[in-house]
């Protein structure tokens, strides 16, 4: 018989950035336990369940007694268990009695091949156990097992010291209607728990479940409390919604995650501050709104700050006037350091702090800010005169990119770098460029974040991402395995982005080189750019995946190592235009058995040089044919490379099928003559050269 198990455990308030994890890991612990011992069946659903006060799962058709299961258990190899007169020895006779099989004799055990020799087993049907004893078992084994961040100690009723995230008041086990008698922290399971702490009266807080299946529901009306942190999530969303109107509400995943973990029945409530705190830029109020006081700031439709917020109570009640009022108050000084930070920082410019830099240590390798600042400022400099931008305008921006880090706003706010330059030197009446390019040298700071907005922006967030992968490279700091703490990974990414998105002709090499010239007064640097080209190659065929090229379409392009990227999309999407085409199967193996000949031949091809192919000796049609296909198709190939037109270029090929096919079919490349073997040889190198100007086609018959 099978019926829904309830397991929760009611204790302290948990930590909250902890909560849904622990909600997880508790159900995943006792489901993966009770699974392992065949209590289940193979259609249980398992249902998580985690507050502030309580981690809970619920399991459906959960077995009272797990099934009879037949056990073949190996006993002792033949040569320990028998003697020489073929008679049980006391070894087998001390090892049945161990198994529980004393009255057992050798006539009762199977005698089969194990590996190389022969043992005696024993088959026997083992009864299946209790419920109790497993989840007991399993919720421990889960307990254990808990990511917990910190444990607390504290003392039980009893005096014993017990060790858990929080202390805890009750265990509820229950299958079905029935209580196991489970112990778990010094408590024994009922069916008793707590409702929530202010909205149930202190001598009507107890609430009892009386069936595992109505545990959520008898919680929410009894106790007032959302079992569900997706419920409770959901319910914050629909109401911060609500209340917000015609504005906009800022509610990040993971705000919502952290005030779904603070409350256990959600109400939303309207607050308001003064007006004049929206002079300080928005950034610095809504951070320190959601950041310090978990707050939900409001917006209209332009992205302009409103005046109002939004909070999310544990507490509902219909006279909310001393909750809004509190938290009018908490959030006022919050908002009063921000502006006074705003307005002390704003009577320094950014460029009286630069010296202040050489007091701030990058890495004690590769020196001071101000050491980084110069070299990124070089480097921004040299990538602007590539790109044909005004080189002052970069030089200047990337000059005072870092000085944001010395203002008390991004002291208080280290989120804020780069946002906050930009209105620094906007107040101190720079030019706009510069300005921007404060906060955008940083982007892309994630996946699907956008890119730098100005050309000068891009100059400097090329060089600032450059710098450091060079840099921290070279000192020994490459990223290992899942550990990448100077992120180099997304620095790369960043770059790549750059050159693909904004189509920039810029060499990858001379970009890295650029940027080991700036290291040379650096003491003891080793030049890594040979190892960051690799790694950063790496990383374009994660980004072109994602575009959904396949692998083979992807190596055929990144395998020939190209220089530039601003072209490579368009490469790629010419390959796949290829590979659609019938000749294309063909094509790409006649060019692997190419590349494969022309690679044991390349001492002869050397000696031929650059005379290329000698019409008079070739002899066979099949030769003569390819050699004036390839006359023939040069020109519409040239035309169509030439005007950037990757798929015409590749469709092209498509027209010398049947001549390589011939080719192959008739004609013996490696010629006892040796000139005429040279000549084929060199055809061959023509066609190859043609055939590869795109994409290494080969790649596709992989």
């Amino acid at each position: 018989m099978t019926q829904t198990l309830l397991i929760e455990l009611l204790t302290e308030e948990l930590p909250p950035k902890a909560l849904a994890k622990l909600g997880k890991a508790f159900a995943d612990g006792i489901v993966n336990g009770l699974k392992s011992r065949d209590f289940l069946e193979a259609d249980s659903v398992a249902t998580a369940y985690a507050t502030p006060r309580r981690l809970a799962v619920s399991i459906t058709k959960v077995r009272a007694v797990s099934p009879d299961k037949s056990i073949r258990e190996k006993v002792l190899p033949v040569t320990v268990a028998l003697d020489a007169a073929g008679n049980g020895t006391p070894p087998l006779a001390k090892k049945l009695a161990a198994l529980g099989f004393p009255n057992l004799t050798v006539a009762d055990l199977e005698r089969a091949q194990d590996g190389k020799a022969e043992s005696f087993f024993y088959t026997y049907t083992a009864a299946g156990s209790a419920l109790q004893a497993g989840l007991q078992a399993a919720l421990e084994d889960s307990v254990a097992k808990l990511p917990i961040p910190k444990v607390m100690s504290y003392q039980r009723p009893d005096g014993a010291t017990v060790q858990f995230v929080r202390p805890a008041h009750a265990l509820i086990a229950l299958h079905g209607d029935a209580v196991l008698p489970l112990t778990l922290l010094g408590l024994t399971a009922s069916n008793i728990t707590e409702g929530h702490r202010f909205l149930t009266a202190p001598g009507q807080r107890a609430v009892t479940i009386a069936n595992a299946d109505a545990y959520a529901a008898t919680l929410k009306v009894d106790g007032k409390v959302l079992a569900s942190v997706e419920d409770r999530k959901e319910q914050i969303r629909a109401e911060l919604l609500a209340k917000a109107g015609a504005d906009l509400v800022l509610m990040p995943e993971a705000l919502l995650d952290e005030v779904s973990a603070l409350v256990e029945w959600p109400v939303v409530y309207e607050c308001n501050f003064e007006e004049e705190f929206l002079a300080v830029p928005q950034e610095c109020l809504i951070l320190t709104m959601q950041t310090n006081q978990k707050y939900f700031a409001l917006t209209d439709t332009n992205g302009k700050l409103r005046s109002r917020f939004l909070i999310v109570s544990n507490i509902a009640t219909d006279t909310p006037a001393a909750i809004i009022g509190g938290n009018e108050r908490v959030v006022r000084p919050r908002l009063s350091d921000a502006k006074f930070f705003f307005e002390q920082d704003k009577k320094k410019t950014l460029e009286s702090r630069l010296p202040l830099l050489k007091n701030v240590v990058y890495h004690n390798k590769l020196g001071t800010q101000a050491e980084r600042s110069d070299r990124v400022t070089a480097l921004a400099g040299a990538i602007a005169a590539k790109l044909g931008a005004d080189v002052a305008l970069a030089e200047r921006a990337a000059r005072l990119s870092k000085a944001d880090l010395l203002t008390d706003m991004v002291g208080e706010f280290p989120e804020l770098q780069g946002i906050m330059g930009t209105y620094y030197a906007r107040n101190d009446g720079e030019q706009e460029d510069v300005a921007l390019a404060a906060s955008e040298h940083y982007q892309p700071r994630f996946a699907g974040d956008t890119l730098p907005s100005t050309v000068t922006g891009t100059a400097v967030a090329l060089a600032d991402k450059l710098e450091t992968l060079v840099g921290i490279w070279a000192i020994g700091l490459a990223p290992t395995g899942d550990k990448d703490p100077f992120a180099l990974r997304r620095h790369a990414l960043g770059v790549l982005r750059m050159l693909i998105e904004k189509r920039l002709s810029l060499s990858i090499s001379g970009l890295l080189a650029d940027a080991a010239k700036q290291f040379t007064t650096v003491a003891g640097f080793k030049d890594p750019t040979a190892d960051v080209a690799t790694f950063m190659f790496d990383r374009l065929r994660g980004i072109l995946r994602e575009r959904g090229f396949s692998v083979n379409e992807i190596e055929a392009v990144v395998a020939q190592n190209p220089d530039r990227l601003d072209d490579i999309v368009q490469r790629l999407e010419a390959v796949q235009a290829f590979a659609a085409l019938p000749e294309s199967a063909s094509l790409a193996a006649a060019n692997k058995r190419i590349t494969n000949i022309l690679k044991k031949n390349e001492e002869a091809l050397a000696a031929v040089g650059e005379a290329g192919v000698n019409v008079s000796l070739l002899q066979d049609a099949a030769e003569i044919n390819l050699n004036a296909a390839v006359v023939r198709v040069l020109p519409e190939i040239d035309a169509a490379f030439n005007q950037g037109d990757f798929a015409g270029t590749l469709k092209t090929l498509a027209q010398l099928k049947e001549e390589v096919d011939a080719f192959f079919n008739d004609v013996m490349v490696m010629a006892e003559d040796v000139a005429l073997r040279n000549n084929r040889l060199a055809l061959l190198s023509s066609l190859h050269g043609m055939m590869n100007r795109v994409a290494d086609i080969s790649k596709l018959a992989a």
